[in-house]
């Protein structure tokens, strides 16, 4: 499925979609965060069982590299379909019932995405106002904790994005169903001679 574009002109003329910039900027911050990480966790190995040393902080950063990866990877999951579900029940139903029962996936990422936004501003204002700080890093937590409401925000637009396109025909589900049949059909003639 195509994301639905939002055009948006910049100077020049050129025209980029918001989903786009978006897809660019996810993609970008995923594999930033996975190189380094591993460069990370590598350099410590090295320098724990090569040099003697290390630093002592490393654990910590790599723990807060990995929450903003999984953040970003729930709108990453969603926008590709990499999320599981079990659909066997509800694929029972008639069509127009199957779509309606199919929204309840973007509806509850949706759900999830509103409550947990706002409970990330209340938690976020509070560990600004009190100046809490992370362990190890000493920094304040309020900004090692930032990713919250920017990783809720695409996520929640991905649930949209989703049940835009259920509700239009463009998709059939938010999850990956019927993943194994695909590849069996994608795959049927590869053992033939």
């Amino acid at each position: 499925m195509r994301p639905c574009a939002s055009p948006f002109r910049l100077r020049g003329g050129v025209v980029v979609s918001i989903s786009r910039i978006i897809n660019t900027f996810e993609e970008t911050v995923i594999i930033l965060l996975l190189a380094g990480m591993t460069l990370l966790t590598f350099s410590q190995v090295i320098a724990r069982y090569v040099f003697n040393s290390g630093w002592v902080d490393a654990l910590e950063l790599t723990k807060l590299m990995f929450a903003w990866m999984i953040l970003f990877g729930m709108s990453y999951g969603v926008k590709i379909g990499a999320h599981l579900g079990v659909d066997a029940f509800i694929r029972l139903f008639p069509r127009p019932i199957f779509r309606l029962l199919a929204l309840i996936g973007p509806i509850a990422g949706i759900s999830y995405a509103v409550i947990l936004l706002f409970g990330s501003e209340v938690y976020l204002s509070k560990m600004y106002k009190y100046d809490i700080r992370t362990e190890d890093l000493d920094i304040p937590r309020w900004i090692a904790y930032s990713i919250l409401p920017i990783g809720l925000s695409m996520f929640l637009y991905r649930c949209l994005e989703a049940g835009y396109a259920i509700i239009t025909g463009k998709k059939e589900l938010m999850i990956a169903g019927h993943e194994a049949v695909e590849l069996v059909a994608e795959n049927k003639d590869v053992l033939k001679d």
